[in-house]
């Protein structure tokens, strides 16, 4: 396992379009999702143990801001030849095991993380209702032991966007497992 951060990226950066398979049997693409006020893409994966760390944190926020306008959208680009965990035909059962209520992409050719400049699992953007980058961080102060957060970063990020205030400035990188790449 590498342990990789999220890179800094520039704050006002346009989100790209996708087309990708979702394990709901449909194709997604950025458009899709332009009714939400605000769109959280989390690069993640089935098998890293900082994803599934944070995962019901995740659930819980998509939970909770979702009658907000605020729409999570989970993308997996690790190879699968290595990581048969990661494949395709996994991630609707680990979507199912762990209770998940927002798509879930396969990003197979990798083209859609790289120009995200995703680096890790999770790598967390949150992009404005122009689709802007507001967002690129962590989820909060202790991914190990989430009985002692002390700061839920993307909860503010979220909150602040919502309710029309500036984004904090200052962002802690996300920080998980690198993305496999081929």
């Amino acid at each position: 396992m590498v342990l990789l951060e999220s890179i800094n990226l520039p704050m006002g950066s346009k989100a790209h379009n996708f087309k990708l398979p979702g394990i709901d049997e449909a194709e997604h693409s950025l458009d899709d999702y332009s009714d939400a006020k605000v769109l959280v893409l989390v690069f993640m994966c089935n098998h890293c143990p900082y994803v599934q760390g944070v995962i019901d944190r995740l659930i819980k926020l998509q939970e909770d801001f979702k009658d907000k306008g605020v729409q999570f959208v989970g993308i997996n680009a690790n190879e699968s030849d290595n990581y048969p965990e990661d494949s395709f035909e996994k991630m609707p059962e680990y979507a199912k095991e762990w209770g998940l209520n927002f798509p879930y992409l396969r990003d197979e050719s990798q083209e859609v993380a790289k120009v995200y400049q995703a680096q890790c699992t999770p790598d967390i953007f949150v992009f404005d209702n122009e689709r802007k980058l507001a967002y690129h961080g962590r989820i909060d102060d202790n991914w190990q032991h989430e009985d002692q957060v002390t700061k839920e970063e993307l909860k503010e990020a979220l909150s602040a966007l919502i309710n029309g205030e500036k984004v904090a400035e200052k962002q802690n990188p996300s920080m998980g497992c690198s993305i496999k790449w081929k």
